[in-house]
């Protein structure tokens, strides 16, 4: 039990550190950020790797799901015959969306669910060209997998009923309970990644051997969390332990899940969310049996309920919790006390955390999947990416009939004044006639009595801090790019801004288009 996954990280570590290191995790945060950055890119070699690499984590007992793996394999698959077609970007994306959720569909045997999953948490897109081939890959995946593994589900669900209204206020403290579970359980995940990031010091492609030793005690001390716990989850439903196994199991499953991924493993938090959603809720449904044991479901349905709440909690994908435990289960008794802890446990996990258990992985390295592409392009440019030169300038001396013409000639409506190699101002168009016609003597004014102030920016700020100056001078043509001693080095307009925008976010049906 010790050394299983210490001869499993041998295999799976070197494997995944020199064959495609995004295969390490839970896979699906990478498969978003694909589609979300990348086009849909994904390399070929990932489906491969990932598939070998999660075979043996589960196999030599890292407590991990297999449902992450199968989606990063499947996103894969469909990449890659994106780009072997040459298929336009927004087409690609689409049928990464397609291998996800024929990779949910399959393992679930639940082809609703698999869609719903692809579109809600991978896509999150709900148009109608997205959706039809999504759902023709979600079917033609669920005929293959029965025709192979059968009809049955992968686990099997005790029925239940509620007979008492009162009943649906237990469901939803069940809701309430959950959704703060589910962001513990990602909060600790990303805890133990950090404190194994943080002890270990030597190759990346050992940690995983190293770290099988502890991950080995726990199971020689829990061997219940021993791979993907399926059959274990199943017996905890169907109250087959007490209250204190129940939660020993919970808090064994969340860290070893932690440990597994923590020292590099490769398997999803899918099944883990389930089995502690599971466990929860078993353990409500036998505190609450021993309260009022006549007025109650049985802990079964308690156990059920969490499971979606849980995976609702840490996912914060309500859709694919409520049609995943509604297909498993076939009983439509299940969704109103389902609907209504689902969304409890959303709302409380929105309250506690802005990230999910996916989502969080991508914001640790800077990642904001809901950013609007223009903001991260604003951010990302530097002012100097794309100033034009400076333009023609004036000095603050120069006669006013002069630096008209001058102004006149360069087909601007503003021109800048320099003195000294510093920037003071500019010198407007309407200012220069408004003063020449009022004023007698206009051999003696010069450019210095109708200067007027210029918005600037430093040179090494970004598109984000021009566009807020840019802002406080509508009027003007533009600004001015300054270095750290006032010296004017370019010019900025909101023209030069939207060209960045417009080249960095534009999506053309090109395969080789900006993504």
């Amino acid at each position: 039990m010790v050394l299983a996954p210490v001869v499993g990280g041998l295999i799976y570590g070197p494997l995944v550190y020199f064959g495609a290191r995004e295969a390490r995790g839970h896979g699906v945060p990478e498969v978003m950020v694909a589609v979300a950055r990348h086009g849909g890119r994904i390399r070929a070699r990932v489906a491969a790797v990932k598939a070998l690499a999660s075979a043996v984590t589960i196999g030599s007992g890292g407590s991990v799901g297999r449902e992450g793996p199968i989606v990063q394999i499947g996103a894969a698959l469909g990449s890659t015959f994106g780009q072997w077609t040459r298929m336009p970007l927004s087409r690609m994306r689409t049928l990464v969306a397609a291998g996800s959720a024929a990779g949910i569909a399959a393992t679930f045997n639940a082809p609703i669910a698999g869609v719903i999953f692809a579109l809600e948490l991978i896509l999150r897109d709900f148009t109608a060209r997205s959706f039809g081939l999504v759902v023709l890959s979600s079917v033609t995946a669920s005929v293959v997998g029965r025709s192979m593994l059968g009809n049955d589900p992968f686990l099997i669900l005790p029925a239940f009923t509620v007979d008492h209204a009162w009943a649906y206020l237990l469901f939803a403290l069940l809701g309430i309970i959950a959704g703060a579970v589910g962001i513990g359980f990602a909060r600790i995940l990303y805890v133990i990644e950090d404190l194994c990031d943080k002890i270990w010091r030597g190759p990346e492609w050992l940690r995983p051997a190293v770290g099988g030793v502890f991950l080995g005690l726990i199971l020689l001390v829990l061997p219940q969390m021993y791979g993907v716990g399926y059959p274990v989850l199943e017996a905890g439903v169907n109250g087959r332990y007490a209250i204190g196994v129940l939660i020993l199991l919970l808090v064994g499953k969340i860290i070893a899940t932690s440990l597994t991924l923590g020292i590099g493993g490769s398997g999803g938090v899918f099944a883990p969310s389930l089995f502690v959603g599971g466990m929860l809720g078993a353990a409500f449904g036998e505190i609450v049996n021993l309260i009022a044991p006549e007025l109650t479901p049985s802990a079964g349905a308690f156990a059920i309920v969490g499971m979606g709440a849980v995976f609702a909690g840490s996912a914060r994908a309500p859709l694919t919790a409520v049609i995943m435990l509604f297909e498993l289960t076939g009983e439509y008794s299940i969704i109103l006390p389902l609907m209504l802890a689902i969304v409890l446990a959303t709302g409380i996990s929105r309250m506690l955390s802005k990230e999910t258990v996916y989502s969080l992985k991508l914001a640790r390295r800077g990642i904001d999947l809901d950013e609007h592409p223009a903001d991260r392009v604003l951010g990302d440019l530097l002012i100097a990416d794309v100033m034009d030169p400076s333009p023609p300038s004036v000095e603050s001396s120069t006669r006013l009939d002069a630096a008209s013409r001058l102004l006149l000639a360069s087909g601007r409506t503003s021109i800048p004044v320099v003195d000294d190699g510093r920037l003071r101002g500019h010198l407007r168009a309407d200012m220069a006639a408004e003063s020449l016609h009022s004023d007698d003597e206009v051999a003696d004014q010069t450019v210095g009595h109708v200067i007027d102030e210029v918005g600037r920016v430093d040179v090494g700020l970004t598109l984000r801090d021009a566009l807020a100056v840019l802002h406080k001078h509508p009027e003007d043509e533009g600004i001015a790019v300054v270095d750290a001693d006032g010296a004017m080095v370019g010019w900025l307009t909101h023209r030069q801004v939207l060209g960045a925008l417009s080249a960095a976010t534009a999506t053309p049906d090109s395969p080789h288009g900006p993504a």
